[in-house]
C-alpha cells in the first residue's frame, strides 16, 4: 500500500491520457469555415458536406450531454494491477468543488485510512498516512510525472465523465452501426479512436495509440454501467483503464455511490510528526 495515493492520482492522470485525447479531436474545425479541407472524412457513399453535418450534430449532443456541477462526491472501488502482476484493492472517497479543490481519501483492508490528497489548481498535497509522510508540490508535479499538460479542470472533467480538450480538427473518419458511432482522428502526439452511444451520445470507449511507433505508448479506456442521479444527471458508474508503454498498467474504478450538488467538506490537517518530502 506504500505507493497506492501515488499510484491513484497518476493513474488518473494518465487516464487524461486516453479521456482527453479521446475527444481532443472532435471539436475545432466545427468552428472553422473551412472544414472540407481540414476533415478528410472518408465513408461510403456520404459527401464530405454530409459528413461534417454528421458530426456537427454529433457533437451538438456530446456538448449538451456535459456534466455541469457545484459539488460532487464518490466512493470508488479501485482495482489496480502492474506489469508484475500483483493485484491491490483500495477504496478511494472523493470530494470536488468545480473548479476549485479536489480531496481523495484512501482506505486499503479493513478500512485502514492509508493515503490522503489535497489537489487545487495550483498545488497537491500528499499523505502517506502509513510512513507519516507528507508531499507539498506545485500542480507541475503532476505533469512531469506523466509528460502530459494535465490542468485540474481535465482532472475533474475525467472524474465526473466528461469529455475533456474536445476538437474535432482531425477527424480523418468515422463509421455507425446499429448502436454507436465510431469517430477516427490522428493528432500531432496520438492516434485516436473514439465510441460514443448512437442513442444517448454518452461515451463508451476510447483508445489511444501514440504516433511515435518507438515510444509503443497505448491507452485504452471503457466508459459503462451508467445510471442516473437524483439530479436526473446520466453518469457512468465503471470505468475500465489500460495503459501500456515500458511497463502495463490495469485499473478498475467502480463507483458505488455518488452525489451532485451536496455539501462537502475537505479535511486536510497535517500532524506536526510528520516528515516532509
Amino acid at each position: 500500500m506504500k505507493n497506492i495515493q501515488v499510484i491513484f492520482i497518476i493513474g488518473l492522470a494518465l487516464i487524461v491520457m486516453a479521456g482527453c485525447r479521446s475527444v481532443k479531436t472532435i471539436q475545432t474545425a466545427i468552428g472553422k469555415k473551412d472544414t472540407t479541407q481540414v476533415i478528410p472524412v472518408v465513408v461510403p457513399n456520404t459527401s464530405v458536406k454530409d459528413s461534417i453535418k454528421f458530426i456537427r450534430n454529433v457533437m451538438d449532443t456530446v456538448h449538451k450531454n456535459f456534466i455541469d456541477f457545484e459539488t460532487f462526491s464518490a466512493k470508488i472501488k479501485v482495482h489496480f494491477e502492474g506489469s508484475n502482476g500483483k493485484r491491490n484493492d483500495f477504496t478511494a472517497n472523493i470530494t470536488m468543488k468545480k473548479d476549485s479543490i479536489l480531496w481523495i481519501n484512501i482506505t486499503g483492508l479493513f478500512g485502514v485510512n492509508a493515503f490522503r490528497a489535497l489537489i487545487t489548481p495550483d498545488s497537491v498535497k500528499l499523505m502517506d498516512k502509513l510512513q507519516k509522510t507528507v508531499r507539498l508540490r506545485s500542480v507541475t508535479y503532476l505533469q512531469d510525472l506523466i509528460h502530459i499538460p494535465m490542468t485540474f479542470t481535465d482532472l475533474q472533467n475525467l472524474l465526473i465523465g466528461n469529455p475533456v480538450f474536445l476538437d474535432s480538427s482531425n477527424i480523418t473518419s468515422y463509421t455507425i452501426d446499429a448502436k454507436s458511432v465510431s469517430l477516427i482522428s490522428i493528432g500531432g502526439l496520438f492516434k485516436h479512436f473514439l465510441t460514443i452511444d448512437r442513442d444517448d451520445y454518452t461515451l463508451q470507449h476510447s483508445k489511444l495509440d501514440d504516433v511515435d511507433a518507438s515510444r509503443a505508448r497505448t491507452a485504452d479506456i471503457t466508459y459503462g454501467d451508467y445510471q442516473t442521479s437524483k439530479n436526473g444527471i446520466r453518469f457512468s458508474t465503471y470505468r475500465r483503464i489500460t495503459i501500456s508503454e515500458k511497463t502495463k498498467l490495469d485499473i478498475e474504478m467502480e463507483y458505488k455511490q455518488f452525489d451532485f450538488n451536496q455539501p462537502v467538506s475537505f479535511p486536510f490537517s497535517i500532524p506536526k510528526n510528520y516528515d516532509r518530502l
